[in-house]
Parts: structure tokens; sequence; C-alpha cells
């Protein structure tokens, strides 16, 4: 699906930190928007979504002169205390015109000359990689958590079918490994996966989080619910990993090949 861009002029870019993301002072939203267009991605229940006419997943608004706002804004906000960012809490800081435009680059670049107390990069794509220079500047300043759901390519092509293949993105968490950037596999949500999935995460990362829309998508599930998500394992006939305790079935086979403390679920796997 392509998605169809804006150019806009924020007038701000640092939100205060609140809800699932209070253990954060501020979120980092480098665009508006989302190409990836998950079915399941609860934001397409929030106002951002909700207030626009078109479709989530078909326009994407670029925040342009993002880099001078931010230096401003966050010089201002270190005069008040500790700052913690999560970028990015509505969006992918990673869209595909980022090839292009380079906002989240930009705002990469601000960081490493004015250095928050800590940075977390949510993203599902492999384009991340291309900034492990920017990253290794921030040392252990930053985190990059890698959005893969599920190993299996059909699963993923049936929940979202534009989002960033899970080969690629296994190789982006090799590469940022490689290169000593702090990283920790987001197996968020939970999706169907094979047993063998615990065992190709090792090899990459030594840090798991694992989250599921009743607890991580801000209401207790009812956001998903409203989606009609259910819809979309009933027709795989996989609808027994559409419950509470279905995380428990990725937790379990985690827990064989990784250590208590390098398995995290929820809120704390995202916490700075």
């Amino acid at each position: 699906m392509k998605s169809e861009l804006f150019y806009k002029q924020p007038k701000t870019l640092l939100n205060k930190g609140s809800g699932f993301l209070s253990g954060y002072s501020h979120s980092l939203n480098p665009y508006t928007g989302c190409a990836f267009g998950c079915s399941y991605c609860y934001v397409r229940q929030m106002p951002v979504a909700t207030f626009r006419k078109e479709e989530w997943g078909t326009w994407v608004d670029i925040k342009q002169g993002s880099a001078e706002l931010l230096d401003k804004e966050l010089t201002k906000a270190k005069k008040k205390g500790k700052v913690t960012i999560f970028m990015s809490s509505s969006t992918d800081p990673y869209q595909p015109i980022e090839y292009k435009e380079k906002v989240t680059r930009s705002l990469l670049e601000v960081m490493v000359e004015n250095i928050p107390d800590f940075l977390f990069v949510q993203t599902r794509s492999p384009l991340v990689s291309r900034d492990i220079d920017l990253l290794l500047l921030l040392k252990d300043q930053a985190r990059v958590s890698m959005t893969i759901e599920t190993d299996r390519e059909d699963i993923r092509k049936h929940f979202s079918p534009d989002a960033p293949p899970i080969t690629a993105r296994l190789k982006a968490l090799q590469l940022l490994a490689e290169a000593g950037v702090p990283t920790q596999a987001t197996i968020a949500p939970v999706l169907p996966s094979t047993e063998e999935f615990p065992e190709k995460l090792v090899k990459l990362v030594n840090r798991v989080c694992v989250d599921d829309y009743f607890m991580g998508d801000g209401s207790g599930g009812k956001r998903t619910k409203n989606l009609g998500v259910l819809s979309l394992y009933k027709d795989l006939g996989l609808e027994e990993w559409y419950n509470p305790s279905a995380y428990r079935i990725v937790y379990d086979r985690l827990r064989k090949v990784f250590t208590n403390d390098q398995v995290y679920v929820s809120q704390e796997g995202f916490l700075p």
C-alpha cells in the first residue's frame, strides 16, 4: 500500500511521557501516521488516527524543521531535570520515506551533540541499521528495540503485509549487535510462532521483551477488540493465540534458552 505524504511544520516534538510510557520523561515521534499500517496497531483507535478521515496506513506526515526544534526543546528540558526519550510511541521512526527525508537521522544527530539521559528507539524497520554510526556515539544511553512479532513470514503477511519482512529485521538485529549497539528483540504483539523462534533470537540478542494486546494496547485489549483482530485469527484457525494467557506460550519457550533476567514482560521491557 502506498501512503500519501504530507509536509508539516510541528510546533512541538517532545511530549510528556504518560500512561504506558510514564517511565519516560518524554516521547518523540518524527512522523505522524505510519505506512506499515499493521492490522492490530492500537494507534488506529487513538485520536491521532481517528481525527483523520484517511485510513490508517494510507498517510504519513513528515515533520519539517525537526532537528532545529528538538535542539531547542531538548536544551530546555534538560535544564528541568532528567530527560529520557521513547522514540516512537505512535509511529515508526523509520518510515519508508525516512530513506529520503532522514528526519529521524537528523534527530539522532542532535542527540549525539546534546545527549539525553536515555533514548529508547522502537522500530520494526531494518533501516535503523543505517544509523549505527550515530547510535554508537550514544553508547549505553541508547537502546534499539526491534519488533519481531513472529518468526513465521506467512503470519506476518496475514497481519501486517506492508511491514518489513522478518528476515530483514533479524539481519538488522545482527548488524546492530555485531557493531555493539545495545539492542533487544520485542515480541509485541505476540503472534503465532514456531517452537524454534527463541533459538533464532538467542543468537542475536541477550534481552527480549514479550507483550500482547491485553497488556500493551493501553486499554486492557479493548482497543484491539474494536479493530476486529480476532477475525484474523479465526481465518487461520488459531484462536487459541488470542487470549490473555497466550503470551505464556512464547514466554515459556524463551525461558528455555534465555535466563530469567533476559526476558521481560510488557511495560518492564520498555523502561529506561
